[in-house]
């Protein structure tokens, strides 16, 4: 399949470990041997034991394998003497081979290594410049799975931009970013175990989400020197202001919270009468015991990450007030805003820990970090205290008791990203500009260092009517490239990049 799709073939083996357990270092050598004679059979002559059975199969010629990862995401203690073991069998008898990593090595040198990531587009955006500052001196990567998996509906467009971003950032830095590939490829739409993959199909129709598209784009349009390239943005070129419902939780403790408000500007967008119920709410984290009682919507299990959360996630600029005790236990209480999903959402920890410190954190993608710098603060049993969070744009401040006790500002990612390149043999130049923003991105593109170019230039632009497009078998290509000719190409000429695309231009010197 390598052969006829002209792609690196890459063999991983199994290392002797599993999510469950490990094979015993003095029974390794099956599995060492197992590496060994994947290769004699890919790469062997046809007097050898394996090349003879791969002739036998059909192919006389060998693969050419050059690439061999040893396990796949394992990681540990128990990987780095595993790592040591195939790793000297290999190089002894093929000491030209390739071997990938999972995980940095501390017992045998690692060429490259493998990462993974899914998460969702905000995930890859913010990462676009990630190995920008990579260290060069150490080994190579291979970006072995990445997908949006988040936010993404069944494959749409907002998650193929977050990952053509991310994409710009990886071909820029193909010094160090040797291979990418993405995960997963296919499904048939009556059997999806994973969500999205890049190529959907039934028993006699197939189609490529978005994603597939920008791989595509990417593949196609290579050059073999990346160009210098400065990206500067008016100020006012930004992404839409953070946005999400709202929620409550508890980390450790009993609580309990009553008088919920959400309002923007003059206009309450929810204030729950909690005495109907608690329908539209969901349990999201541990999930919790959450009843209404006396009023007050009181969460009574122990234990970590208890939330209950609600609202629209197309709520954004508001003020989110409410009442909240605390019954028992070793903390406070949490506040959540800006609820998307249940790995993307912002919440204000009162009383964490230890119950020392009050301070905002952000999940992105699963994963936690600090907003703003927090500061020491106490949660009381049994007082009810008055919180208020007003958010505006990245700017967010919290009040406790009518004091002002915590802002800080999100770091958005920028909506643009680029990357040039250029073509050795045609000097052709190929500009790849992603624009995540709803608005279109009036530019001037300037050469610097060419003499001239042709007036007439092609642009492949990847885009459609919303961020949540997608496509289906009904529809395979509602969202899909499309071709349009740029008649004003020059060292220095103005574009407009829609909004929500991908697009790819090729300027030809002029002869």
């Amino acid at each position: 399949m390598c052969e006829d799709l002209g792609a690196e073939p890459l063999f991983v083996i199994n290392c002797g470990m599993s999510h469950h357990g490990v094979v015993p270092l003095n029974q390794m050598g099956p599995w060492v041997q197992d590496a060994l004679d994947a290769i004699e059979y890919a790469n062997g002559p046809r007097t050898s034991k394996w090349g003879r059975v791969r002739a036998q199969n059909g192919h006389p010629a060998p693969f050419n394998l050059r690439y061999m990862e040893i396990g796949n995401e394992n990681g540990g203690p128990n990987y780095q003497p595993r790592y040591a073991l195939f790793y000297d069998a290999i190089k002894a008898r093929y000491p030209d081979f390739h071997l990938v990593a999972d995980t940095p090595t501390e017992t045998r040198p690692a060429e490259i290594v493998d990462e993974h990531y899914y998460s969702n587009p905000d995930f890859f955006l913010r990462n676009a410049d990630r190995y920008d500052g990579y260290d060069r001196h150490g080994p190579k990567v291979y970006v072995g799975e990445y997908a949006v998996t988040q936010d993404c509906g069944q494959g749409n467009l907002r998650g193929a931009l977050g990952e053509a971003a991310f994409m710009t950032g990886m071909e820029r830095n193909s010094d160090l970013v040797l291979m990418a590939s993405y995960a997963p490829l296919f499904a048939n739409v009556h059997y999806k175990k994973w969500n999205p993959d890049l190529i959907d199909f039934d028993s006699a129709r197939a189609y490529g989400i978005p994603s597939y598209y920008v791989q595509k784009l990417f593949s196609e349009n290579r050059g073999d020197e990346v160009l210098p390239l400065r990206l500067v943005l008016d100020t006012n070129t930004s992404l839409p202001a953070p946005h999400g419902g709202v929620g409550l939780g508890t980390w450790e403790t009993q609580a309990e919270f009553k008088d919920l408000k959400v309002t923007h500007g003059q206009q309450v967008l929810f204030a729950p009468d909690l005495e109907r119920g608690t329908s539209g709410w969901r349990r999201e984290g541990a999930g919790g015991d959450w009843a209404v009682t006396g009023g007050a919507l009181r969460q009574t299990a122990s234990g970590a990450d208890r939330r209950f959360v609600t609202g629209d996630p197309a709520w954004s600029d508001y003020t989110y007030s409410l009442k909240a005790r605390k019954l028992g236990g070793r903390e406070g209480f949490l506040i959540l805003f800006h609820v998307q999903d249940e790995n993307n959402w912002v919440w204000w920890n009162l009383g964490g820990w230890g119950n020392s410190r009050h301070a905002l954190e952000q999940s992105v993608g699963g994963s936690k970090s600090l907003l703003g710098t927090g500061a020491a603060g106490q949660i009381e049993t049994g007082r009810w205290y008055d919180v208020r969070i007003e958010t505006q744009g990245p700017q967010i401040r919290c009040y406790l008791d009518g004091r002002l006790v915590e802002q800080a500002a999100y770091a958005l990612p920028r909506p643009v990203h680029a990357v040039a390149t250029r073509v050795a043999t045609s000097g052709e130049v190929i500009l790849k500009v992603v624009n995540t923003a709803s608005t279109a991105l009036e530019t001037r593109v300037q050469l610097d260092g060419v003499a001239r170019v042709q007036p007439r230039a092609t642009a492949t632009v990847l885009t459609s009517a919303s961020p949540t497009d997608e496509n289906s078998l009904e529809q395979p290509t509602k969202v899909a490239p499309r071709q349009e000719v740029i008649a004003n190409a020059a060292t220095s000429f103005s574009h407009t990049f829609a909004p929500y695309s991908l697009t790819v231009v090729r300027l030809a010197p002029e002869k």
